[in-house]
């Protein structure tokens, strides 16, 4: 969830290698880390970002490296939901943003988070109508949402630099209706919480469809990459530009990361190669195990019934999963299982 995701997104390591708090809304460090965009300015890169959610003001420590940070205006701190609608206001001050010639007039960089897609479920005069149920009115968030995306989408592309911009679409997260009898997002790592889509549009490129397991910290090397800044050394991800470019690269095993906070237990999942996701809970105390591409709802625990193969990826699993640092929050207990 965001709290968690965001902060790979933009620092390119699993959020339990970064030093962090506590609480479910955690902060990031901003002299202990190293986010992406600290790395950019300092290899002459413009750096921007526009968010809608509270949460993602400086406090969290995800404004790290940013040249020219804000939040959408008219939005208040809820911690329960998200009842304002604001991405028409957030297009807006993104055209705002991006027309000032100090922002655009060499290489930069710019993050920008749409919310609408949360509880609440707001409806739209003119959208379609998709039904009554919250799952309905999600997608008409969606839709809602990819119509001022494609504004601002138009909006690069009328520019002179439209034309040396790639763009990255991707979720922070999935969202819940009923499945596993769980609602909304955050607790777990299911699929319908953690497999988000993943569009990169990269100019003079042709369109390709890559059939991989793929993460969110591969984002910070291929962003690295497609800017021509080298990549440091310690980045858990892999760049995707060979990918992009038409190579055919073989899969490999993917984690997904969730710390213990004040409201999460630890948890941590990987797919391996064939599609068998195992899922870790606690200090690797309970394990499940999934084939999700033969059952993608993971509606099947194989832990006990393909006992050889569950042995096997257990401990590749413990292998992998060690070599990625562990940093221990601060500021108070954490949920323990």
């Amino acid at each position: 969830f965001t709290s968690k995701s965001v902060a790979a997104i933009l620092s390119g390591q699993y959020p339990s290698s970064l030093d962090r708090t506590t609480p479910f809304f955690t902060s990031y460090r901003d002299k202990t880390n190293t986010f992406m965009a600290e790395v950019l300015r300092d290899n002459g890169v413009r750096t921007l970002g526009i968010q809608a959610h509270m949460y993602l003001k400086e406090k969290s420590g995800m404004h790290q490296g940013f040249d020219d940070w804000r939040m959408v205006p008219g939005i208040e701190w809820d911690p329960n939901k998200d009842p304002f609608v604001t991405s028409p206001q957030h297009t807006a001050t993104v055209i705002d943003q991006l027309s000032d010639p100090k922002n655009v007039s060499g290489k930069f960089f710019a993050y920008y988070h749409y919310m609408d897609p949360h509880d609440i479920y707001n409806t739209h005069e003119g959208a379609p109508d998709f039904g009554k149920k919250a799952r309905d009115r999600y997608d008409q968030e969606v839709w809602f949402t990819d119509q001022h995306i494609q504004k601002m989408l138009d909006y690069v592309d009328q520019q002179a630099w439209g034309q040396r911009t790639a763009t990255i679409v991707t979720g922070d997260h999935g969202e819940a209706f009923g499945e596993r009898n769980f609602w909304k997002h955050a607790f777990e790592l299911y699929e319908v919480l953690v497999r988000v889509p993943l569009f990169i549009y990269v100019p003079g490129l042709e369109p390709r469809k890559v059939a991989r397991w793929r993460s969110h910290v591969d984002l910070v090397p291929t962003i690295y990459d497609l800017m021509g800044v080298p990549i440091p050394e310690g980045l858990p991800g892999t760049s995707l530009l060979s990918e992009l470019q038409g190579e055919d690269v073989p899969p490999r095993p993917i984690f997904s990361d969730l710390p213990a906070d004040t409201y999460n237990v630890r948890k941590r999942v990987m797919i391996d190669e064939e599609g068998y996701k195992l899922s870790a809970t606690g200090a690797d105390r309970i394990f499940e195990l999934f084939n999700v591409k033969a059952d993608p709802h993971e509606s099947k625990n194989l832990i006990d019934v393909d006992k050889e193969r569950a042995a096997a990826i257990i401990e590749r699993y413990k292998k992998l999963s060690a070599e990625i640092p562990f940093t221990e929050a601060v500021g108070g207990p954490v949920k323990k299982f």
